[in-house]
């Protein structure tokens, strides 16, 4: 398999998937201002949505969107118990902590991105980011994981998309069961792995 990324984005849940699951796969950078990756492709032919991550089978089919590469991920290898097991209460437990980061934090957070916004407005897009902050907060604060006693697809998808927040100059430090869980997290030998095999890969023009 080959797994498209850029640095400091959503594609880093599934690299850090890959190496929980011990799959072998090919890491293959993408430039996201051009759209040309590290091995010289043209990433849009790949993904015309043209953005990571983007995940190659060994049959050439292409697979985009993060829940839905985590998921497929896990089930080539259900005895790590990454999800549970398709069709069980607790895997739809599992897809609607998917969706709510995807679409509540992930999403949510998408605006602070742009730098022309007025100050007024990112306050705007900040208030509603720390209800759902708090939300995590109520249920991290009874767990180690967000969706049962071990680590699952939902924790590789919100530790990506919490690193985010320091760049908004958000201090999760408000929240300190979120806090000790991404330095729970954060030390995770595949977290570690998949980080340093990201950053041997050099930029693409």
């Amino acid at each position: 398999m080959k797994l498209y990324f850029a640095p400091d984005t959503c594609s880093l849940s599934p690299h850090i998937v890959l190496q929980e699951l011990g799959l072998p796969y090919e890491l293959v950078r993408v430039n996201n201002r051009t759209k040309r990756t590290s091995a010289g492709e043209d990433f849009l032919a790949i993904n015309p949505k043209g953005y990571v991550a983007a995940l190659e089978l060994e049959t050439g089919e292409v697979l985009t969107e993060g829940p839905a590469i985590v998921q497929y991920l896990a089930d080539l290898k259900p005895e790590a118990g990454l999800a549970s097991a398709a069709g069980t209460l607790a895997r739809v437990r599992l897809q609607e902590w998917l969706n709510f980061i995807t679409s509540e934090v992930h999403a949510g957070s998408s605006p602070l991105f742009n730098r022309a916004l007025p100050e007024d407005v990112q306050a705007i897009f900040r208030d509603r980011l720390f209800r759902r902050l708090a939300f995590i907060e109520v249920n991290l604060a009874s767990r180690d994981y967000l969706a049962g006693d071990g680590f699952t697809v939902a924790d590789a998808d919100l530790f990506t998309v919490l690193g985010w927040m320091k760049g908004f100059s958000i201090d999760l430090d408000r929240w300190p069961a979120t806090a000790r869980y991404m330095q729970r997290i954060g030390a995770r030998a595949s977290v570690r792995s998949a980080l340093a095999r990201e950053a041997e890969i050099p930029p693409v023009a």
